[in-house]
């Protein structure tokens, strides 16, 4: 099993087989809005257009299970990434991450790549330790998303191949994508 064995919605509400990516570098991200991590859509974009070209491909899913930080229409996320930071990357439907109602391809993803924690000398990474483990003592135990902007990497073959939780630096997700482009 591999990424390409899934579908999914673009934003725009049509259905796409995950196939037509085969053969490029993917990063996966769940997206939103209004969280501290939002500007992160300028970073992904400055990659996307860096290594476009070389074979990534980045796919946004809007997701509004943490915290209420996507709570806007497709229509409206749409508008938004264009108009403010310009997104060109491929963005799809707003969806659940995790729990019964999760994209299976969000299933797959996590079930190849474990929760290995936040980058604790991040701004943030102390503060969604604090945050999590205060709603659940035992968050860390499970691999399921735990935050908007989490990344994981596919490589060309469709396989899962790394995650990066959202506290982790552009430059090292840059630097890891290099590799298999």
């Amino acid at each position: 099993m591999n990424v390409y064995d899934f579908k999914a919605k673009t934003i725009d509400g049509c259905e796409i087989a995950l196939e037509g990516y085969r053969g490029k570098v993917l990063l996966i991200v769940n997206t939103a809005s209004k969280c501290g991590f939002t500007h992160q859509y300028e970073e992904l974009e400055t990659l996307y257009r860096k290594y476009a070209q070389e074979g990534l491909v980045i796919l946004g899913f809007p997701c509004n299970q943490f915290m209420n930080q996507e709570p806007e229409s497709n229509e409206k996320i749409k508008e938004f990434c264009t108009t403010t930071y310009q997104v060109t990357f491929p963005m799809f439907a707003k969806i659940d991450v995790k729990g019964e109602r999760a994209l299976p391809l969000y299933g797959y993803l996590t079930a190849q790549q474990k929760f290995e924690g936040f980058n604790r000398s991040h701004p943030l990474g102390e503060k969604l330790d604090e945050l999590l483990y205060a709603e659940d003592k035992n968050y860390a135990m499970t691999d399921d998303v735990k935050w908007n902007f989490t990344k994981f990497v596919a490589d060309k073959e469709g396989v899962c191949v790394r995650r990066f939780e959202p506290t982790t630096d552009i430059s090292e997700v840059e630097e890891y994508i290099k590799t298999l482009l």
